[in-house]
Formats: structure tokens, sequence, C-alpha cells
């Protein structure tokens, strides 16, 4: 039973009462969490060095707690030893301590509560305890920074045993007497980091590095900043697509070469740096050799300019006479000596019908080197291989082996993997313990791996080529060249001697070329052709490369610049164009934002745009997952792989704006890479920027305006996501990780999260990119636009597939006829310029291809000469694909399947008919033959009509919105809602058409015998006005009649006579009664010149027309009832009951 409270109690209770000093020292206990408590709130608050609750904190109290044995220690021994000695009186100076304290060295100060004016904080604090505690914390600081010190005199030392720090003057002294410096030097030199280095000290203060890789980017900040002794962010940081450290302190910004492109394309003098660093230029990376001759022309024009050109020892003539005899500073590598082990692979007879690479020479390696090298030797594993499935291949066999002799920790790395995972191979193995990291060829020169001792050459890369002829891209291995094998041996030996494994003969290495080809002469042109426009830079054909690509490439992109409508007929950039070339995408995809902005589809265009722009999410190990497979099988789509990325996308913001739920453990149990959908988010943002800036968004995607209570409580989470960045930036640039012996196969180091939600402030528990994504968007309003995604509408949905198929033109497949009767992987489509290609594996129609078999046949042929193959439907479908990739098989990528006559009616850039328009030829490959003549006039022209109405829309927002943007006098009328509204209600009218058809790809044979040339053509008489404006002129190859830029009627050879198919016969004309004999040719311009027809004007004006196709059945005929004498169209079934009616 506790002690009644007395009066006094009660009295010092209600008071407040605080006890006295002595009876606080009394009580005194630092192990107690309320002490510990008040003290962090005195000591730790948000503007001290240390921060409540951080890592730094927790890192004290263990300093503490140590520091508090040590002195107990202490000064037990000193009460042992002063109790046998006498004590002298010692004379005390004026100042000075009669007893000397180590303190009394430290540099620094600390403010307690009592200083700060803080009120209340230390009142229940004794004050001997708080000059205690205030002594421990400046130990600790002290310890600190002796630490730090201590590490920078050892960096200082590694720094100045770098080869490049012997020729740091004579770079400055070449670079003020030069206006360009050619910087070459071996692997391990130290070119990169401190060359960057020798230009901050020698008082340059705007300095751009660019690297051709971001990671290269990220780790070189860091590394500069760390050995500058700048924190970065501050005087070093870098610049890559979606993120930045810079800021208006900063002196040296790394970056890669597309992002200082794009800020040469905005200002093209560049004014903001004084020095420029082209690092890596032996690469002869794309948009390197670009820059290159960019920075050419520039240098004349800003004299003060200074540019470095930093490669290895290749070639270095070729850039030295490239900018007028640049002086050449050659540095020597590291000299530790590399042994080089050649050990070339008995071939060995194929077994199966897989090609998979043979893990076994790898793992030899490793037994060796366990066996020749004992453990407590450091040095880890640096292994070459040539892309992402080689590396799966022996990273599964590796795994094993590392399992069984718990010795090795495998790593590996390429560019399809996070940051996050990139970073893991800079972390350090446990003792005892090697890391074996398995790297395509980004470990050359991109990223620098400390503590590699031995390397594996499989002496393979695998690069991608462009076949302009095709239009595909190979990725397809190759041997690499000599350069790139000493690139490859010299990151053995950067930290010690090192050995060099080469799995081939020494005799392939004698037959390898001597450099790479750059890239400039076996990649697609089109986005750089379309740069080089917008950055007036004059003729492709004659700008200054460093070594010209092929003319027929260049040819080949201007070529197809101009179908895609981003280049006129003289060559010179239309409005679209000039847009498309600040989207940082493909053309095709830009396109498709740009189309989309005009309909009511912008956030869903959005969203597929930047899922189609970054790598697939879906990981390759998923695909033999069925319990990946289910888990993601109500995400996908049956109209295609964009508008599965989409469901993928919307789902994962959902789960986003769901605290409960974990998104990593979600996106794991699909088989999906989450920082694939973090990409998708970051281009989304910018995507929806440069839209707004265009004008190109609608009003409809302004934010509403919160409330109080919302916006504090938004400024509170933003302000606590802004601490842990903060903390997990500060403690990841203080210590190097300790990666654990894998388990699984997707290990990490020992400070990973493994399970379970994210508590906030777990200091590396935190995941820091779901931290910076919601600093970064706003994820109210992506969970918004993920709602409405899912409930588009049949309509909206069809009006969405409709602007991807024009975005995607002329990328179309046809499905080979007798797909129907194949099983699932075999089906086989057909592309212009490549036959027998195949659905790639992550493709969604590769499990379900029937959703693509034409439906409801209706007949074998039009005319009984065609083979049953050629069966006639309504439902005949095509795909739209993103690229075409061969690597052991032509892959159709991100396809989406569109209706095949009406597509083809509104896309195609020629488009062919004959007499009755019966037939039509689009392209010069794709044949169409309808049922009924009547109905195919009437529907070409309602296409027509549509493509004019579209185009000029187009162009008139276009148009208007860069006269808004230039502040010119606006002249273009803008394109209004209600005329928007009325042509996607016409358009979704016009794809809903059924008119039975067959559709089938032209042989070689046939193209060539197409057309029936123009003396064959019989006279027709001239029909003023057709299609409007439009004049009728003889096609001078074709034969024929040129009714369009695109459409050349009766131009197609036909196995009847020529004068059959312009002989008239009775029509009626659905507008105003007429009934008479016409050719076809002649109805099209009299249902163009009809007074009683609706004519094209203001919206809404067309609306009858559409309509009156969508009412007009394909059985209809003209019909003239003897009875009542009119004329009428009818089909057999009004025939009879008209005739009912009269009986």
């Amino acid at each position: 039973m506790p002690p009644p409270r007395t009066r006094e109690g009660r009295d010092r209770r209600d008071h407040h009462w605080a006890p006295s000093e002595e009876e606080a020292l009394e009580k005194w206990d630092w192990n107690c969490p309320e002490t510990r408590r008040l003290l962090e709130d005195a000591f730790f608050r948000e503007e001290d060095y240390i921060h409540q609750g951080s890592e730094e904190c927790q890192k004290f109290w263990t300093f503490f707690e140590r520091l508090q044995r040590f002195q107990n220690l202490k000064t037990s021994r000193k009460e042992e030893k002063d109790a046998g000695q006498p004590k002298h009186s010692i004379p005390a100076l004026a100042d000075l301590p009669r007893a000397y304290d180590p303190r009394y060295r430290i540099n620094l100060s600390v403010l307690g509560p009592d200083t700060r004016g803080s009120q209340g904080l230390g009142r229940h604090l004794p004050a001997e305890r708080v000059s205690e505690f205030r002594r421990a914390l400046l130990h600790y600081l002290d310890f600190g920074q002796k630490q730090a010190f201590g590490r920078l005199a050892k960096l200082q030392r590694e720094r100045a045993a770098l080869p490049i720090a012997q020729y740091g003057n004579r770079i400055l002294q070449t670079l003020k007497e030069h206006q360009v410096v050619v910087v070459a030097g071996d692997t391990g030199c130290g070119k990169s980091t401190q060359v960057p280095q020798y230009l901050l000290t020698a008082g340059f203060s705007h300095v751009a590095c660019t690297q051709p890789r971001r990671i290269a980017c990220i780790s070189l900040a860091k590394r500069v900043g760390f050995e500058s002794l700048s924190q970065y962010g501050s005087q070093v940081g870098y610049q890559i697509r979606f993120e930045s450290t810079r800021s208006a302190a900063t002196k040296i910004v790394f970056l890669t070469v597309g992002l200082l492109l794009r800020q040469i394309q905005r200002e093209p003098s560049l004014p903001q740096y004084e020095v420029l660093i082209v690092d890596e230029v032996h690469e002869r990376h794309l948009h390197n050799d670009f820059l290159l001759g960019v920075l050419r022309r520039l240098l004349p024009k800003r004299p003060d300019l200074k540019v470095i050109l930093m490669s290895a020892t290749i070639n270095i003539s070729l850039f030295s006479s490239y900018f007028s005899n640049a002086p050449v500073v050659q540095v020597p590598g590291r000299l530790f000596p590399i042994t080089v082990v050649y050990q070339p692979q008995e071939a060995e007879p194929t077994t199966s019908k897989s090609e998979k690479l043979d893990p076994r020479p790898f793992l030899r390696v490793l037994e060796s080197i366990d066996h020749k090298y004992p453990p407590e030797e450091r040095g880890d594993l640096l292994v070459f291989l040539s892309g992402m499935a080689e590396i799966s291949t022996v990273l599964e066999a590796v795994q094993t082996y590392a399992s069984h002799t718990q010795r090795w920790v495998v790593l590996p790395l390429h560019s399809a993997l996070s940051v996050a995972d990139q970073d893991k191979v800079f972390d350090v193995a446990p003792p005892g313990v090697r890391k074996c990291i398995l790297s395509t060829n980004i470990a050359e020169t991109s990223v620098t791996i400390d503590g590699i001792r031995f390397v594996v050459d499989s002496g393979k890369v695998k690069e991608m080529s462009y076949d302009p002829q095709a239009k595909l891209q190979r990725l397809q291995e190759f041997w690499i060249s000599q350069a790139s094998a000493e690139q490859r041996k010299g990151r053995a030996g950067r930290t010690g001697p090192g050995v060099c494994f080469r799995l081939y003969a020494e005799s392939d290495y004698d037959a390898f070329a001597p450099y790479p080809v750059p890239e400039i002469r076996r990649v697609a042109l089109d986005s750089l052709v379309l740069q080089m426009k917008s950055m007036s830079v004059g003729d492709p054909r004659t700008f200054p490369f460093i070594e010209p690509p092929p003319p027929a490439s260049l040819e080949t992109a201007i070529l197809y610049l101009r179908d895609q409508g981003a280049l006129d007929s003289s060559e010179a950039l239309t409005p679209i164009g000039s847009l498309l070339a600040q989207l940082p995408v493909d053309v095709v995809i830009g396109k498709m934002l740009i189309l989309g902005s005009m309909f009511s589809l912008v956030e869903p265009v959005l969203t597929i745009a930047a899922a189609l722009s970054v790598q697939s999410p879906f990981t390759r190990s998923a695909q033999s997952s069925p319990e990946c497979a289910a888990a993601r099988r109500p995400l996908e789509s049956d109209q295609g792989d964009p508008f599965t990325l989409f469901n993928v996308f919307n789902a994962w913001v959902q789960v986003k704006s769901e605290r409960s739920r974990n998104s990593r453990k979600w996106c794991r149990r699909r088989g999906i890479e989450e920082h694939r959908l973090y990409e998708m988010a970051n281009l989304r943002r910018q995507f929806k920027e440069l839209l707004e800036d265009h004008g190109l968004m609608t009003g409809a995607q302004a934010t509403q305006v919160a409330d109080s209570y919302s916006r504090l409580q938004q400024h509170r989470e933003r302000r606590a996501l802004h601490q842990l960045k903060r903390q997990h930036e500060e403690g990841a640039g203080r210590r190097r990780k300790v990666l654990r012996l894998q388990e699984e196969q997707d290990g990490g180091s020992s400070e990973e999260d493994q399970a379970g939600p994210d508590p906030p402030g777990a200091g590396d528990g935190v995941d820091i990119q779901d931290v910076k994504f919601k600093l970064r968007h706003d994820l109210a309003q992506l969970q918004a636009a993920a709602s409405s995604a899912q409930d588009l509408s049949r309509e909206q949905l069809a009006l969405l597939k409709l602007v991807l198929g024009r975005g995607l033109y002329p990328q179309l497949a046809v499905p080979d006829a007798f797909n129907s009767s194949r099983k699932d992987s075999d089906q086989i489509f057909h592309t212009q310029a490549k036959q027998g290609a195949v659905l790639h594996p992550t493709c969604v129609f590769a499990g379900s291809p029937e959703v693509l078999h034409a439906q409801e046949p209706e007949a074998s042929s039009c005319d009984g000469s065609r083979d049953d193959k050629d069966k006639m439907s309504s439902k005949h479908q095509l795909l739209s694909f993103v690229s075409l990739l061969e690597t052991n098989k032509p892959y159709l990528v991100n396809c989406v399947r569109i209706p095949a006559l009406q597509s083809l009616l509104l896309f195609s850039r020629s488009l062919d008919t004959n007499g009755d328009c019966s037939r039509l030829v689009a392209d010069g490959w794709l044949e169409l033959q309808l049922a009924d003549s009547e109905s195919a006039v009437r529907l070409l022209a309602a296409s027509l009509r549509l493509r004019a109405r579209w185009e000029g829309a187009l162009d008139r927002q276009l148009a208007h919105q860069a006269q808004r943007r230039l502040e010119e006098e606006e002249q273009d009328v803008p394109v209004s809602p209600k005329e928007v509204a009325t042509l996607s209600k016409e358009l979704l009218q016009f794809t809903a058409s059924k008119i039975p058809y067959s559709l089938r790809r032209l042989t070689g044979l046939e193209a060539q015998n197409l057309y029936v040339g123009p003396q064959t053509i019989p006279a027709t008489p001239h029909l003023p006005g057709l299609f409007g404006s439009s004049t009728l002129s003889p096609h001078p190859t074709k034969g024929g009649y040129a009714v369009t830029d695109f459409l050349t009627y009766n131009c197609l050879t036909s196995d009847t006579d020529l004068y059959s198919d312009c002989l008239r016969t009775f029509w009626t004309c659905p507008h105003c009664g007429l009934h008479a004999p016409l050719t076809p040719l002649e109805r099209i311009a009299h249902e163009n010149t009809c007074p009683q027809a609706p004519q094209d004007g203001p919206p809404g004006a067309e609306e009858a027309a559409p309509e009156t196709l969508q009412k007009t059945s394909v059985l209809q005929r003209p019909y003239h009832c003897e009875a009542c004498g009119r004329d009428f169209l009818f089909t057999p079934t009004e025939v009879l009951r008209h005739r009912k009616q009269h009986v």
C-alpha cells in the first residue's frame, strides 16, 4: 500500500516543485531514457551539429558510454597511485590551471542551453552534470575531427601518389596558353577526379565536366566532393536527368553529355561556364562526337572558354588534329604489373537449340583464385560480360558456388539496375570474403571500383546497330577491340599487382580491331538530326563531325523526319518538329504527347509516353515465375503493352498513396522493378511541364487549392521528408557499408531493410527513393489522375488507341495469314521491310494471340479470285509497335492493336485505289479488298475530310501557342473545345464503322507490278472542285490521278478491263436525292459539291456526314420503285418491306 500523500508533497507537485541540486546529483542516472531525452533536447536541436534521433546521435551515446568506462578506470588507477605518494605544493601561475586536462587542446566550444537563451530546457539539469556532458561532447567532436584529419592525411598521400599529380601544374600552364588541351592518361592515372580539383585550386569557379553515363556523374561528384573537403551539393555537385545537387555555390558540376547539349540548345554560347571538361572522348559515343563538333564551332565565338578533352591513350592524334593540333599532356598509368593469362575455350558441340553462355570457364577462375590466393589477401574479381542475359547466366552458377564456399559475394552491374543496386559494388566485403562483380562494359571506363585485383575478360561486347533498310535495331555480340581489351586489363592494376584472365587466345587478340566503331556510324540518327535542326547548326550533311556518319544514315533520318511531319519539304522545322526537338524522347513518343494534348486524354497519354520511354519494368526472373504471372494478370490489358504499363503505373500510385502498404513488396511480388516506375513518374512530370510551357495543357489539370489545415499538414510532411533525406545523405557520405554473404539471389548490404514498412526516421532503413519521390511529386495529383484513368470509357479507350496509332505510324506489323493455325509462341508478323518478326516474350499478346485473329469471316473473297486465306471480316487488326529489335530473332517490342482499315485510311502516307475504290493499297505494301465499292467510296471520302480537319486543327493549335509564347500578334484562331469534341466524335464514329474487307501483305513481285503507269490510263474528264480546293492531275509515275499529296485514284493494275472500273452505274445522292449514272470519282465529286450536303466550316457542321456513314448499310443498293416513282438506297430486306406497302 503506497504511503499517504502529505500536504507538503501535494504542494510541491502543485507548484511544479524541482529537486535541489544535491538531490538531483544523488539520483542522476546517465542511462535513464528521460535523462538522455532532456540532454538531447538541450544540446541536439535542429540548428546543432548533431540532430536528435539521428545516426550521429546514436554514435555519440556509444562513444559516451565508452568514455565513461575509460574515465572510471582512469580515476580508480589515479587514486591508487596518489594514495602512496606525498602531496607537493605547486605554485599556481596566473591564469593557468594546476592540473593538465586533455580538453585544453580542443579547439572547439559547445553552447549549452543557458548560453543560447533557451527557456526551460536546462531547468531540471544540474550544472555539474551539464558541464560534464559538455566536456564529453567536446571530446566526441574532437575525436571525430581527429579521425577526419587522419583520413584526410591518408587521402592526401593517395592523391600525391597518383601518376597525374606530377602533371597538375603542366596541365594548368598549358591550359593558360591554349584554348583546348588534350589530357591522355591510362586507366588509374586519376585524371577524372584530379583535373577538376586542379582547376578549383587554380581559381576557376564555373567548371562543367561531362560524362557519358549518369552513374559516373554521381560517383565522381561524391569522390571529388570528398577529396576537396566540399560537402557534395555545395561546391561540387552533379546534374543528371530528374536529379541535381547543383546550387548557387557550386563551382564544379558533373553532368551528362545530353544535358549539356540541352543547355547549349537554350543558350548557344554557354555563358555560365569558364571551363568545359569532356571526359571519356575515346568512347566515341554519339552525343560526344556531336558535342565536339558544336564546341569546335563555339570556340571562335567564346575566346575566353577553355576546353579540356580527357581520353585514354587511344587515337590521341585524332582529337588533337580535330582542334587545330591542340597540345597533348600524356600521363602514364599505374606502374603496378599486371599478369595476363590467356585461357582460350575449346569449341564444344552444341547439344541444344539454346546458345546459352557456358559459365564453367568463369567458375574455374574463381576456383583457381581460391586455391592460389589465401582469403586473408584482399583483392576482388571483376568479370566483363557482353550483356544482361550473360550476367544472369553466370550469376546463377557463381551464386551456387559462393553459397557453397562462403568466400564470395556476387554482385551484378549494368545500366538497367537502380542507382542503389549499382552502388553496392562500392561497398566492402566482410573479412576473408571477396567481391565478384559481373559487369557489362560499363565498368571499362565509366565506373572505377577500388580493390579490384583480378579481371576476367570474356572478349565480347553487345552493341546496338541500326539497319536503315529494315528499319530495325540489332543488338549483336561482337569481339571487342584491342583498345577495349587494354582498358579491361588496366582495371586489375590500379591499387596493386593484378591478374587478367582472358578467355580467348592471344591470336584472337592480335586479330581484334584497333579501336571500337564510333556509335555515330552504327545507330539511327533521327533524334540527332532533329536536335541539330533545333540548334540551327546548319545542314547535317556538311556538319564538321570528327568522323562523319554514313551519308545513307543521314538521308534516311531526314526522310523519316519529313514523313513524320517534323520537317517540311525544304527540310526546315515545322511547328510540331520544333516541339519534338525539345522532348527528350524518340520522335514517335513525342508525337503521341502532342497529339494527345488536343483531346481530353492528356493524363493517360503522359503516363503511356513516360512508360514507353524507359526500359521495361518487368524483371527477367518474373517471366518464369507462375506466382508473379498470377499476381500481375489483373494488370494486363488485351489492348496492348502500353495499356498494361499504364495499369501498372496507376496501381503502383494507388499503393503509394496508402500508407499501410509497402510498394517495394508489392512490386517484388509482381516481378516489377520499382526504380523503373520512379523513372516513369519523373519523366511524366517532365513531359507535363514541357506541355504546360508550350500551352498544350488544358485548364482541367489545374490543382485545387487546399484548406489551411491540409497545407499545414503537407508542410509538416515535407519538412520530415527533407530531414530524412538529409540524414540519409549525411550517413551515406561518412561510412562504407559492409556487404553480407548473399543468402538470396538479390542480396545486398547489411544495413538494407528486409521486410515490413520502413519506420519514419529509421536511418538507413528509410527508402530514400520513396522519400525523393514524395518530395518531387504531388502524390494527391498523381492519385487523382490514376483514379480517373481507371474509369476510361470505351470511347476514350478507342480514341486513345487512335492517338497511339498515329503517333507510332508507320511502325506497323500485319499478322501472318496462317497465324490462327499456329501455337502461341509461333505467331509471325510482317513489317514493311522485315518479314517473320515475332512478339517479344514480355508482350501481353505473346500469351493470348487469339485477340489478334480476325473474327467473323463473311466471305472467302470479293470476286473468287483469291485464296481462302484472304477472308472477309470487319475486324482485321494491325500491330503498332514502338521498336523492332533483333537479337537471335526480330522482336516486336511494346505493341498495341489497332483497327486495320480505319487506321490505314487515316494514317497512310500513300494510298492508291482502283477505279471503283474497292481495292486499296496503303504505303505500297498492304492491300485491302472491300466487299462493297459503294461503302468503300463513302468511307474513303470520310477519311479525307477527317484527315484534313485533324491536321488543320493540330497545325492551328501549335501555331497559336507558338505565337503566344513569342508574344507575337495572334493571327491563328485557336482550336475551340467544341471543335475538338466534334472531331473526337466523328473519329470515333469513323473507327466504329463495320465494312467487310480482306487484308494481306503484297509480295515483292506484286509490289513491282502494282501500278498501271501514266501511258495506259484512259482519258477522264476534268472535275473541278473535287475535295474542296483540290484539283485533279495525272500522276506522273503511278498513273491514275493525284487527288491529294497521299491519295492516287485509279492507278492500280487489275486483272479485269481498265475501262470497266470507270463505267457509270446508277446512283442516288443521299443528300439531294439525285439519281443518275455516275463513275465512283464523279460520285465523290458530287458529294463534295452537293448544295444539300454538310460543308466544311465551323465546328459541328459535318456531324451529319459521319452519322450518315454510320447509318448506311454495306448491303444497301440503289432501288427505283415503279409504283411510287421514287429512288431509294435500300437493303434487300428494306426492298421487300417497301414493296409490301404497295400490295
